[in-house]
């Protein structure tokens, strides 16, 4: 069975899933961390090499101040409570996003993780931080017209390849595998240029319950699927 080489993943419905337990939000989003366990240690068992999970938007931050200072908190408990295991398996940590838009404690505890895996050969987990697709290619645009104005590219030799080596993480594939929880069947501005020809996948399941044997359905589905990239099969 072919596996995907990058799988990325919506993580939709934590607050949904407080809310049919009479829990508030909060508690989805603390809950969360065990489905993030389950993919990060199924995805390297099956030998998938990179794994991004979309873990704050930019759009996120219009969310209310305290659910938005939670999200900030449990993200720095997250590294410290996971940094050694995630180690020891051989994990690198990546982030994706407007780095500089997040608190300076933040800031720092990633760099620390980010420092202390970046020798490691297993699985590549990206965490889309202050991400936007929109965002990353507004960001692309700015620094190729900067490259212009200094008269080092010409409008002319702009193409896709040029494009696609000024966005956040161009050394990572395109992703060939979406998945979205909690039965929504849309991006929401995630990975927009890298999706181009992306598998999409979408379960009605809430992102706290989606484990092992969810996301085996969804390599299932996968390897079902033949991929063209817009030509046609011999």
């Amino acid at each position: 069975m072919p596996v995907p080489r990058h799988v990325a993943v919506i993580m939709d419905g934590n607050g949904r899933w407080a809310g049919k337990r009479g829990l508030p939000r909060t508690d989805g989003h603390a809950a969360a961390e065990r489905a993030i366990h389950a993919a990060v240690e199924f995805g390297g068992e099956v030998g998938i090499e990179f794994l991004t999970l979309y873990a704050f938007s930019t759009e996120n931050w219009s969310r209310p101040r305290l659910e938005v200072a939670f999200l900030m908190r449990l993200l720095s408990s997250f590294i410290s409570r996971n940094i050694d295991e995630l180690d020891r398996k051989g994990v690198r940590l990546r982030v994706t996003g407007r780095f500089g838009d997040l608190p300076k404690k933040q800031r720092d505890d990633l760099t620390a993780a980010l420092e202390r895996t970046s020798g490691n050969t297993g699985l590549t987990l990206v965490l889309a931080l202050s991400y936007g697709g929109r965002a990353e290619i507004r960001d692309a645009a700015v620094r190729l017209s900067d490259r212009v104005a200094r008269g080092e590219l010409s409008p002319g030799d702009i193409t896709e390849e040029t494009i696609a080596s000024m966005l956040y993480n161009p050394d990572i594939p395109d992703p060939d595998l979406i998945i979205r929880t909690s039965g929504e069947q849309r991006l929401s501005n995630f990975l927009l240029w890298q999706s181009a020809y992306s598998e999409l996948y979408f379960t009605p399941v809430l992102w706290p319950d989606f484990d092992r044997e969810h996301f085996q359905a969804a390599l299932d589905d996968y390897s079902r699927r033949g991929r063209r990239y817009g030509g046609l099969t011999s």
